[in-house]
């Protein structure tokens, strides 16, 4: 049983829709980022940086007890836990690590000063709102070229960088995103959106 800290973020939700992939049983601890609870003292223990998602597995590596944090390095640690959604092949896991850390480099922070700007600033900022529509629709032209000819990000087969990139494009509205500048990206959104541990994912929290 994992114990899964999370709430309402694409950052959140490539956590479940993984747990949901691997079939393992995990419980939900919701943190309400509105009300600050990411910044008590008991979350603080199992998140240093204060920031969703989190996990804690008793049945770590030597049996131990793993607290964990950051969302790319959980879908890594479940991928190698179980063995699944990481490519074997040396090639295609350095492009799905290539891929995962472009989301979490990129394709996250930029978007999410997007989303803040776009949605959440109490005063207009011009320069600033359009700086990150400017970089959103940038980081979505770089993804519908990659999805050129592809099922999924690297290739024809599921893997932990669909499951980072996903969440975030989910939220195309809120980056002024029009789906048919990027059909590719429109394409592939589809087909990840009708797999139904992708659907169950989704919903959590």
């Amino acid at each position: 049983m994992i114990d899964l800290y999370t709430w309402g973020t694409p950052n959140g939700r490539k956590i479940s829709i993984m747990l949901e992939a691997i079939r393992m049983p995990y419980q939900v601890h919701p943190v309400n980022l509105l009300e600050g609870e990411q910044f008590s003292p008991s979350f603080q223990a199992i998140s240093p940086n204060n920031q969703i998602p989190a996990i804690v597995d008793e049945e770590g590596p030597e049996g131990g007890s793993m607290h964990l944090s950051e969302s790319g390095a959980i879908l890594l640690y479940l991928a190698e836990k179980t063995g699944e959604f990481l490519p074997d092949d040396p090639a295609e896991r350095l492009q799905c690590m290539q891929w995962l850390m472009w989301q979490m480099g990129s394709f996250g922070p930029f978007l999410g000063q997007a989303h803040h700007f776009n949605r959440f600033c109490k005063e207009e900022v011009p320069y600033a709102k359009q700086r990150y529509i400017d970089l959103a629709k940038r980081l979505w032209g770089t993804l519908d070229r990659q999805l050129d000819g592809r099922k999924f990000i690297i290739g024809d087969d599921l893997t932990i960088a669909d499951f980072a990139i996903y969440p975030w494009a989910m939220r195309h509205e809120w980056q002024a995103i029009d789906l048919d500048e990027f059909p590719h990206v429109r394409d592939w959104m589809a087909r990840m959106g009708e797999i139904e541990f992708v659907k169950r994912g989704m919903q959590v929290p």
